[in-house]
């Protein structure tokens, strides 16, 4: 599983592609599911999901408890780490770095940058490899 972390518009999409050649691309922001990232995962390809902002805010509109949406999606990457060896494909996770810049004032907003937060350190452990983009640059982190 690979990682891609940067800002809005930092060039996460375009560092993806030009590493990767044949994709399944499932977004939250073209109203896809992340329940359904199995059907639309064509075999040969790099699955790529997108958009974990909006699913994570998802569950927080259906979850109480920040420790539990946080353990769901532990269980969700765990699940992509054992699809990607049965099938023999990569999964690349694009996320959106939400934890610079000033702290916001209402506390759903701060809850949610906070799950966020420590939904993509749980990303970034179990990833082999990620990558932060800035300015449409990569650095490898891991």
């Amino acid at each position: 599983m690979q990682l891609v972390i940067g800002g809005a518009f930092a060039g996460k999409r375009d560092i993806v592609r030009k590493k990767h050649k044949e994709f399944s691309w499932v977004s939250s922001y073209h109203n896809d599911l992340l329940s359904n990232w199995d059907l639309k995962w064509q075999s040969g390809t790099t699955l790529v999901l997108e958009g974990w902002e909006r699913w994570v805010k998802q569950q927080l509109k259906k979850e109480v408890e920040d420790a539990v949406i946080r353990v769901e999606f532990s269980r969700l990457f765990q699940c992509f780490l054992e699809e990607e060896r049965l099938r023999n494909d990569c999964i690349v996770l694009i996320m959106l770095e939400v934890g610079r810049g000033i702290v916001p004032i209402e506390e759903d907003e701060r809850r949610f940058r906070d799950l966020a937060g420590w939904i993509l350190q749980d990303a970034a452990k179990m990833a082999e490899e990620v990558q932060y983009v800035w300015h449409g640059m990569a650095k490898r982190l891991k």
